[in-house]
């Protein structure tokens, strides 16, 4: 729904409407100073005074009904059109013969705004209606089909007809798009609740096969067990097909983040975190921690990601390392990015190892990692040299974290 209300805002039509409010007021005052610069002109000029009082009247108290499509009804547009077509007709009746052939109507280009306003309400059909209603109109106050009148006729409809067109394709692209917003936002809620599993769920059933297996007899049935719902989540999780209300229910807190009690949270309770309290708990069992020695303060819910970004890199250095691997976390505080370096001594990852792996469902990296990164607006490169160890290099662009706060205030 947020994707939909985006593309209301962005909307081609709110500006036609504006500027359909704009020309409906000038082409108003246009005709009133017409009207009363060839006041003297007019054979009855009581008409041609009464008419455009009347217009006067009417565009000024109907400016709220072209403000959207919602508010200009079809009972207004057959109105709005109705007044046009009056003014047209009674030129006949309040200017002379002569004049009639070569001058404007009463309205003037003002019946101009009342066509326009179908062709953005309904499209270029709706367009072509009225525009020929008012080429008729026009036909008959003149009596006969003078060029320069066909002309001003063929401007007015092809002119309508082409903005009924653009308003529709427009309307056509704004349906697209709000439906690649709804889709690309679900898309994000799922590789969220993936990487959730990946870092609880798909960890432990992983963990239950190699300790079965280890330990044989019912034990490595269990493995067994575990090892196919293992490969089934994961296929499911991949392909996207696991619904996200079970995915709630089937997802604990990830065991690879810090569970430091100011977790996600400032020293009030609500304001930014420092980055590095939610790091240090990372810094035992062979992980050395490298931090600025001012705080690093982030939005908590961006804190919580870098750092379960974190925690996920470490746990592909413990599974896939080594044991006796160590493993380093720098973190640097630089003018525009926030930038945490993991780096281990491990024998590093084979060529299309990575591919491999998310090819088979393991989303550790693609999920855990880069994709977190990716939601914040940042980037995770992973460079790795077989006998060289393994860097983890996550950045996040202040502008991007500036941002995202700015938009969560707004919600």
């Amino acid at each position: 729904m947020a994707g939909r209300e985006r593309v209301l805002r962005m909307s081609v039509e709110l500006p036609l409407w504006r500027a359909l409010a704009g020309y409906r007021v000038l082409t108003m005052l246009y005709a009133l100073g017409l009207c009363v610069t060839t006041y003297d002109q007019f054979t009855r000029p009581w008409i041609a005074i009464g008419y455009d009082a009347v217009l006067a009247v009417w565009t000024l108290a109907t400016l709220p009904r072209v403000r959207g499509a919602a508010s200009c009804t079809k009972g207004f547009l057959a109105a709005d059109l109705t007044i046009a077509l009056a003014g047209v007709l009674l030129t006949a009746f309040a200017d002379s013969h002569q004049r009639i052939a070569g001058g404007p109507t009463l309205p003037t280009i003002w019946t101009g705004g009342a066509v326009l306003a179908f062709a953005i309400k309904g499209g270029w059909r709706w367009a072509a209606v009225a525009s020929t209603v008012v080429a008729a109109a026009n036909l008959v106050e003149r009596g006969q089909l003078a060029r320069d009148t066909l002309h001003s006729l063929i401007l007015v409809w092809v002119a309508s007809i082409g903005i009924g067109y653009v308003v529709e394709v427009a309307r056509a692209s704004e349906r697209t798009l709000a439906r690649a917003l709804e889709i690309q936002a679900a898309t994000r809620e799922r590789e969220r609740l993936a990487r959730d599993i990946h870092d609880s769920v798909l960890q432990v059933l992983a963990m239950v096969k190699r300790r079965g297996t280890a330990l044989g007899g019912e034990s490595a049935e269990l493995g067994r067990l575990a090892g196919e719902q293992e490969v089934a989540l994961r296929t499911l999780v991949a392909g996207g097909l696991l619904p996200a209300a079970r995915i709630a229910e089937d997802t604990a807190v990830p065991v690879a983040e810090p569970t430091d009690p100011a977790y996600g949270e400032g020293p009030d309770g609500t304001g930014p975190v420092d980055l590095r309290t939610l790091l240090a708990p990372f810094a035992r069992d062979g992980v050395s921690l490298a931090e600025p020695g001012a705080p690093v303060p982030l939005p908590p819910a961006a804190a919580r990601e870098l750092a379960a970004a974190v925690g996920a890199a470490l746990d592909n250095v413990r599974r896939h390392a080594g044991a006796g691997a160590r493993a380093w976390i720098l973190v640097e505080d630089e003018p525009a990015d926030i930038l945490v370096t993991v780096r281990d001594d491990g024998p590093g990852i084979p060529e299309g190892r990575l591919a491999e792996a998310e090819g088979e469902g393991r989303l550790g990296v693609a999920q855990s990692i880069r994709g977190r990164l990716r939601d914040l607006g940042g980037s995770a490169e992973l460079i790795s040299v077989p006998g060289q160890g393994t860097e983890v290099e996550l950045k996040v662009p202040k502008g991007a974290l500036a941002a995202r706060g700015k938009k969560a205030e707004r919600r």
